[in-house]
């Protein structure tokens, strides 16, 4: 089956969540390009969009349109020429309301899993739960005579495991896109012996053409991405925690998200990052990745303690930030949940006796923003690195221990197999993360 005609038919399973929404786009877009050629002008293709909410699907579909829009008006030029044989579309506007109109013609929304029993191809974002994803891959398997390709979402459950609990033969791999997907440049792509060299063919050229950097991560629990991420929230968390026998734990995860944030040069601090996530999602993936940890233990006692008191983060369905350990107004922090007093502290409260305690930065030390955008990042990292270390302050010490702790990580990442390489890992952290420069470096050693 060639590259086309496997896309002729395909299944987006979680085609409302906020995963599901953006891979539906890329998949509905990449449909179209396809059929719009020449060559494909008796072909008929289809995407479902397959979502157990059927309240959510109007407002999918009014997202889709909008997101179709901006994606014509920044190609009119590749339109111009899928269109060339179209005497009736003159202007730009008309060219960019015949592909709107050509790509939601090919969407097919509904609540019944059955759509998917003739798809070729099956992406699938529904929530992370192994279990779940199981049933489904079984269901459809056993009902489409097609044999389909299954690309999973998943970010932390092996890919194997789902292969051999379905009866798939193979025919499943890890396609994960980052939050959100039709922004997010990464994919990690996550193969295992059993794929085929066609299908892993398909899917780098199906990523080359969605314009994704892709990096291979080996079939191991959380991957590339959250087997960092995981174990460097995991880190903040236990540095917050021994930090509050000097300070309240309020004041203790104000100062380490402040450390990995400003002092790391990161676009967020570690907290702030676990809140976009989710304070229940990142418990939850701990939870699937810890039984195959042989070697540590990566449980959380303050996650569970906020989840039980219903502090769990997120986002609105607009995308504005839910509270979680911090607690947001027009997206910044403004106070910290004390568990002791099952409260939200004002950050005014203690900010500058805090910021006291950790003392001065060194001049050298740019906001992620001044950094990112320098051409000469590394350098800029490196000289920033350099005076941290020689910096006699409590902050400076403190963050140069994280940085060596996140280049521990990523290294551990190489050293069990799960990254090919140390500039894997960079990549991911540079590209899915937003990094200003990668956590495997010299600088920080």
């Amino acid at each position: 089956m060639e590259y086309t005609e496997r896309l002729s038919n395909v299944s987006v399973l979680g085609a409302a969540g906020k995963m599901g929404s953006g891979i539906l786009l890329l998949s509905a877009l990449e449909v179209a390009d396809q059929m719009l050629k020449p060559e494909n002008k008796d072909k008929h293709f289809v995407v479902n969009a397959v979502d157990v909410t059927s309240s959510a699907l109007p407002g999918l579909m009014k997202y889709i349109r909008a997101q179709v829009l901006k994606a014509a008006e920044k190609k009119t030029v590749l339109l111009r020429k899928l269109y060339a044989g179209r005497k009736d579309l003159i202007e730009n506007s008309d060219i960019i309301g015949a592909y709107i109109e050509d790509v939601m013609g090919i969407i097919r929304p509904g609540i019944r899993i059955e759509a998917a029993y003739e798809s070729t191809l099956i992406f699938e974002a529904v929530s992370e739960n192994a279990g779940l994803k199981t049933r489904l891959f079984n269901q459809i398997n056993e009902n489409n005579p097609n044999k389909p390709w299954f690309f999973t979402n998943t970010s932390s459950v092996p890919i194997g495991g789902l292969d051999k609990e379905a009866g798939l033969d193979g025919r499943i791999l890890g396609f994960h896109f980052y939050n959100p997907p039709a922004v997010q440049k990464l994919v990690e792509l996550i193969t295992t012996p059993s794929n085929s060299n066609g299908m892993k063919e398909f899917a780098l050229q199906l990523a080359k053409n969605m314009r994704k950097v892709v990096v291979p991560s080996n079939d191991i629990a959380g991957f590339i991405g959250n087997g960092h991420f995981m174990r460097d929230a995991l880190y903040g968390i236990n540095q917050a925690t021994v930090l509050s026998s000097d300070m309240p734990l309020h004041e203790a995860i104000y100062a380490i998200n402040r450390i990995s944030q400003d002092y790391l040069m990161r676009p967020m601090g570690i907290f702030q990052l676990i809140d976009y996530v989710g304070v229940d999602v990142v418990r939850f993936i701990m939870n699937v990745m810890n039984p195959y940890m042989a070697d540590e233990n990566l449980h959380s006692p303050l996650l569970d303690q906020l989840f039980e008191v219903g502090v769990k983060g997120g986002q609105f369905a607009d995308g504005s930030q839910k509270d979680g350990f911090l607690k947001y107004e027009k997206g910044k922090p403004v106070a910290v949940y004390s568990p002791e007093k099952g409260a939200y502290i004002p950050v005014s409260d203690f900010a500058n006796s805090v910021d006291t305690w950790l003392g001065t930065l060194p001049e050298s030390v740019l906001s992620w923003k001044n950094l990112v955008k320098a051409p000469n990042k590394e350098m800029l990292a490196a000289k920033a690195f350099s005076d941290l270390k020689t910096f006699q302050e409590k902050g400076a010490a403190m963050a140069v221990q994280y940085a060596r702790h996140s280049r521990e990580i990523g290294m551990k990442l190489v050293s069990d197999g799960v990254a090919v390489t140390a500039e894997d890992v960079n990549t991911v952290l540079l590209t899915g993360f937003f990094h200003a420069y990668g956590p495997i470096n010299d600088f920080v050693v």
